[in-house]
């Protein structure tokens, strides 16, 4: 993260923050996607965050954790959503818009992960397509490392009780 741009955009630098939003908006639609599974809601979801950033950057205390605040703010942005809208998802649809090959792969990933419960999905999503670690996760979640930790271990488990008949 660019912490030259951070402060530029703090100080009222527009360009510098549509910069910020262009190397975190690939990050912010996979975030979205796993939550809301439309892509209207997704575009709206990542619209009033990057609103909501742009109205709240002076409040962010360390330049070093932009990316953290504003996928904080998009998960809570996603809650709201599913909240407000009750949102039912279907996992046979598929986007009718034809989508680059970035978007492609993001889909994939989300398809992949489809099975897992939505607190496991993103959780993985975070670790190993935006390289968070297990800290900054548990702070985005507001969950404690440790059960950030186990969500990393259960499948490990429940494959090893598949595996040796414990189950």
């Amino acid at each position: 993260m660019n912490e030259i741009l951070i402060r530029k955009a703090k100080k009222g630098d527009k360009d510098a923050f549509c910069r910020l939003i262009d190397e975190n908006v690939q990050s912010m639609y996979k975030v979205a996607a796993a939550y809301l599974k439309n892509d209207e809601d997704v575009a709206d979801a990542i619209q009033d965050t990057i609103l909501s950033c742009y109205e709240n950057l002076k409040s962010l205390k360390q330049n070093r954790y932009f990316k953290t605040w504003m996928i904080r703010i998009l998960i809570n942005k996603c809650k709201d959503m599913i909240q407000k809208k009750k949102l039912v998802t279907y996992t046979d649809q598929m986007p009718e818009t034809p989508f680059h090959e970035e978007k492609y792969a993001a889909m994939e990933w989300i398809q992949a992960l489809e099975p897992l419960d939505s607190k496991y999905r993103l959780v993985v999503l975070l670790y190993y397509m935006e390289g968070f670690g297990i800290r900054e996760i548990s702070d985005i979640l507001d969950m404690k490392e440790s059960t950030v930790t186990v969500i990393f271990l259960r499948p490990i488990i429940l494959e090893q009780d598949i595996l040796y008949g414990n189950f």
